[in-house]
């Protein structure tokens, strides 16, 4: 594990040390916390290979999530590929935001993983959903984990652009849109540049696209009292405050993330 950690730390991996962890106790099917108990004369040849090859691919950036195909977010697992975009830390601020009221019905757009309405419906076991999501990979890898964690009878997945599938009215919209500028492109760590899907990432445009469809939309699938929340970039606050308010909606706050920077819009009242 020395050695692999020297090895990640010259590729420029963030936090070497915990990725060897995490790839070894993958290779030997332990524990994470276990891994420092296995003495090196101990690893099998099998394991060995199997941890050099994982060692391998996370020295060019390959994330650790998808070589051990999962990824943590608000105390579950979800199954992860190169199909959707890892969920994060950061994210589990609009959780957070959608927990502190009821619901019944919530709409999920461009759901990736599906952790954003699995871990609602999760929550919250009267609620029902639905997820839209571009990809059909992606609504298959949601499909998934919807029935990993057993919500798959209360959640719709539909493969579609934002709301041209979707009917009726919810209660709670939310979305992790793709908010990267097109020249920020250049600029992000190599585990997502290179390595998860770029429509997830990218507009293509200023980072905004999303915003404007959802803010002159959204409105039409609300509940009286509905309410839509977005993930967005640290520095666009102010832009997508700005946004929402254009479009005529009465009630648009902000909120920070873990860190205390704004991440998160909260919008209601629509014109």
């Amino acid at each position: 594990m020395v050695a692999a950690t020297a090895r990640l730390r010259a590729a420029g991996v963030p936090d070497p040390a915990r990725d060897a962890r995490v790839l070894l106790a993958h290779a030997a099917q332990v524990d994470a916390a276990r891994v420092t108990l296995i003495a090196p004369e101990d690893i099998a040849p099998d394991i060995a290979e199997r941890y050099d090859n994982l060692v391998s691919l996370r020295a060019v950036r390959v994330p650790v999530s998808h070589l051990i195909g999962k990824r943590g977010f608000y105390g579950r697992s979800f199954k992860v590929s190169a199909d959707v975009l890892d969920p994060r830390p950061e994210t589990e601020t609009v959780i957070e935001a959608a927990l502190a009221e009821d619901f019944a019905r919530v709409l999920d757009l461009g759901t990736g993983s599906g952790c954003l309405l699995v871990t609602l419906l999760a929550e919250r076991p009267d609620a029902h959903g639905v997820a839209v999501d571009l990809s059909e990979v992606a609504c298959l890898q949601a499909s998934a984990n919807a029935v990993m964690h057993d919500v798959a009878e209360r959640a719709q997945i539909l493969n579609g652009s934002w709301f041209d599938p979707v009917e009726g009215r919810f209660d709670l919209i939310v979305v992790n849109p793709p908010y990267l500028a097109v020249f920020e492109m250049d600029e992000v760590a190599p585990e997502l540049r290179d390595h998860e899907p770029r429509m997830a990432l990218t507009d293509e445009g200023d980072g905004l696209l999303a915003y404007r469809e959802i803010a002159a939309l959204a409105g039409s699938y609300l509940t009286s009292q509905g309410r839509v929340i977005c993930e967005f970039g640290s520095t666009q606050g102010a832009d997508v405050r700005a946004i929402f308010e254009a479009e005529g909606w009465g009630d648009v706050r902000l909120l920070p993330d873990l860190d205390g920077r704004p991440r998160v819009v909260v919008a209601r009242n629509p014109a």
